[in-house]
């Protein structure tokens, strides 16, 4: 059996991906929600500070409006995004609400990053409410706003690393990385049968970065390599993440509890 990790973050950033929160089907899997609404709502009654990065609002619009493949138009996304955060947030609402939690939707570009009064805004509304008693903020970018293409200015790229800036401009402790694998493998797990699960990464080498590779599912955007990205911005700002299985948010309380679940990103 493998030793505990020693964790002692008190303010944490989970970011859950839109393959935890839709299942095949197109069907928004309201249980995980459930569950990572009590999870977190316990995180917060306990003291600790609390930010949830969400993808989804795409994929939950997709399930309403019955497309079955990612549009490619650039404004059909954002209209489908449109109609699939409205949704999104109202059943968080609702779970959070079984437990006496409420929810900040906080919808942000990138240039809050690039412009010094986006960025004071910004952290005032983080700040205000995470001050606050049994209240979390929900963050997801801006759809109806930014644009696909790399280079501009408005565009986080993918929500990986939105919540990797999201746990350095909060300057969080810990980023917690829900996602459909178990953690990082020396190789595709689905590929080669034999693939190890790496515990613990101090550095994104080449060899790690070559082991990476592939996208997300239909309804989302992110692969291994977008997590890798994220990961080396959260080690430059030495702080720590962990990758790790989203299927049964009570991975987080186990995760917090020091059990060595996932992957560990972190120079300490």
């Amino acid at each position: 059996m493998q030793n505990k990790r020693s964790i002692t973050a008190n303010r944490i950033v989970v970011k859950v991906g839109t393959s935890t929160l839709i299942r095949q089907n197109s069907k928004i899997n309201l249980s995980v929600i459930k569950s990572l609404a009590r999870v977190l709502s316990n995180l917060k009654k306990s003291g600790k500070d609390v930010v949830l990065v969400s993808s989804g609002a795409i994929g939950v619009g997709m399930g309403i409006l019955g497309i079955e493949k990612r549009p490619t138009k650039i404004s059909r996304q954002q209209a489908v995004a449109a109609v699939g955060q409205a949704e999104l947030m109202q059943i968080y609402n609702e779970a959070f609400h079984e437990y006496g939690v409420s929810v900040g939707q906080m919808l942000i570009t990138r240039d809050i990053i690039d412009y010094p009064e986006s960025h004071t805004n910004v952290m005032n509304s983080f700040q205000e409410l995470l001050s606050m008693d049994n209240t979390i903020p929900i963050v997801n970018e801006n759809d109806t706003v930014t644009v696909s293409e790399l280079d501009h200015h408005t565009k986080f790229g993918d929500n990986d690393q939105l919540s990797a800036i999201v746990t350095n401009l909060v300057d969080a402790d810990l980023l917690i990385m829900l996602s459909d694998i178990d953690g990082f493998y020396s190789a595709n797990p689905l590929k080669v049968p034999d693939a190890e699960l790496i515990q613990r990464i101090d550095t994104i080498t080449p060899s790690i970065i070559a082991a990476a590779g592939g996208h997300g599912t239909k309804f989302g955007t992110g692969g291994m390599t977008t997590k890798l990205k994220a990961a080396e911005l959260i080690l430059k700002h030495n702080q720590e993440m962990i990758l790790a299985n989203g299927k049964d948010p009570d991975i987080i309380t186990n995760i917090m509890a020091g059990e060595p679940v996932g992957t560990l990103f972190s120079k300490y």
